[in-house]
């Protein structure tokens, strides 16, 4: 079912790319099961198989993140999209409901407008390419200015595969010399949206007048309950928070640790080589205001290493240390370090009781990030259901003493 030609006021290039991607569409469309399949299968091989080239380009092009990280995200993204989308039905008859006389088909959008962050210039195309096209759609980039040659480049080596496979040219396309109005304006010309970014961003996805998916300020709590490994959480959060930078929106920003463990908990970060943490107040404060300058996240942080953001409050962090830790005054609107940082710079509060921990996190989600993330470190499940209850998150991390992982 093809879709009807629309008139797209604005720029010439973006109606360009949506008559294009409209002529794809219509093509790829009648495309079955099994071509979708092979098509979606490749572009996540060509990731892993090249995960290496695509971190450096990633890294050299946006001057942010840890190379040695984006090269296990791409491998691991690859592999869990893939694993997810393989073998699931997406064209034609996908199920039927007897009871209720029901028969369910799966139809195409049409053109998918995917708004693509500077922290996740491979992954976020390579993640929104598959699912779009899994799903009979063609798809349109909207990169950040400063990921527009990484973004390029793979939807370049992603016609290549679509074309090897038979597909139509312009079945994935990216926006030129990237811009905020050129990404508003192929939201409002596209059948849906997904976007990936700041708060401003998902909002204007959300007022394009057509069906968005947002993902936006991650800004993560993790609570240590009371009874759990301190050392093996605590170890668990330096891997999460410190990876790539600290740019992965689900990674950990907040610790909440009992009260009667705080100095332990602090010790143990210390004890991992990895972390720089400072109780001096001054330093403390001088950081605040690099993290948020002028009160909002300073762009020059984000993805930068601990040491480059110690140096740029004038402290000397060592080149050993992954992440800063710093005690926080409150939760939620008593102190900023409790907002979204993007970079390896990570707050931390004691508790006294566990819904008291609860109501911090809450706190913190409320003031940014509601919608999206929380860890918790417990073997109790009461308290991790009580959690997963209380705190306004579409998932929740949870680790045991067996060390398993749901998210």
């Amino acid at each position: 079912m093809s879709r009807p030609e629309r008139a797209v006021a604005g720029d010439n290039e973006v109606q360009e790319l949506i008559a294009k991607a409209r002529t794809a569409q219509a093509t790829y469309e009648a495309f079955s099961q099994e071509q979708v399949d092979a098509i979606v299968r490749d572009m996540a091989k060509y990731v892993y198989d090249n995960a290496e080239k695509l971190a450096r380009m990633a890294v050299d092009e946006t001057g942010i993140g840890n190379y040695e990280d984006k090269v296990l995200k791409k491998k691991g993204k690859a592999r869990v999209i893939w694993n997810n989308l393989k073998g699931k039905k997406s064209r034609g008859i996908i199920g039927e409901d007897a009871e209720n006389n029901l028969v369910y088909v799966a139809k195409p959008m049409g053109v998918v407008a995917a708004v693509c962050p500077v922290t996740n210039p491979v992954a976020t195309p390579m993640c929104n390419g598959m699912f779009a096209l899994k799903t009979g759609n063609a798809v349109i980039f909207a990169p950040h200015p400063k990921a527009q040659k990484c973004t390029e480049f793979l939807t370049a080596e992603f016609m290549k595969i679509v074309k090897k496979h038979g597909g139509p040219d312009n079945l994935i396309q990216t926006v030129k010399k990237g811009s905020v109005e050129k990404t508003q304006e192929l939201m409002r010309a596209a059948d849906v949206v997904v976007a990936t970014g700041g708060g401003a961003m998902v909002k204007s996805a959300y007022s394009s007048g057509k069906p968005s998916y947002g993902v936006g300020a991650g800004n993560v709590p993790v609570i240590i309950d009371r009874g759990v490994d301190m050392k093996d959480a605590v170890g668990k959060i330096v891997t999460g928070a410190a990876f790539d930078n600290g740019i992965i929106c689900s990674h950990e920003q907040f610790v909440l640790t009992p009260e009667e463990s705080y100095d332990e908990t602090v010790r143990l970060f210390k004890d991992t080589g990895k972390v720089w943490f400072t109780s001096d107040e001054k330093q403390i404060q001088k950081l605040r205001e690099v993290v948020f300058a002028d009160g909002h996240l300073n762009k020059d942080v984000v993805g930068k290493t601990a040491r480059e953001i110690g140096a740029l409050a004038g402290i000397d962090v060592p080149a050993s240390a992954r992440i800063i830790l710093l005690p926080a005054k409150g939760a939620g609107t008593a102190d900023i370090l409790a907002k979204e940082k993007l970079c390896p710079v990570v707050a931390i509060l004691p508790y006294k009781t566990f819904q008291d921990a609860v109501s911090k996190a809450k706190a913190n989600l409320v003031v940014e990030g509601a919608g999206h993330s929380a860890a918790l470190h417990s073997n109790d499940e009461g308290h991790i259901r009580e959690a997963g209850v209380a705190l306004p998150i579409s998932r929740d991390r949870k680790s045991t003493r067996l060390n398993s992982s749901h998210t």
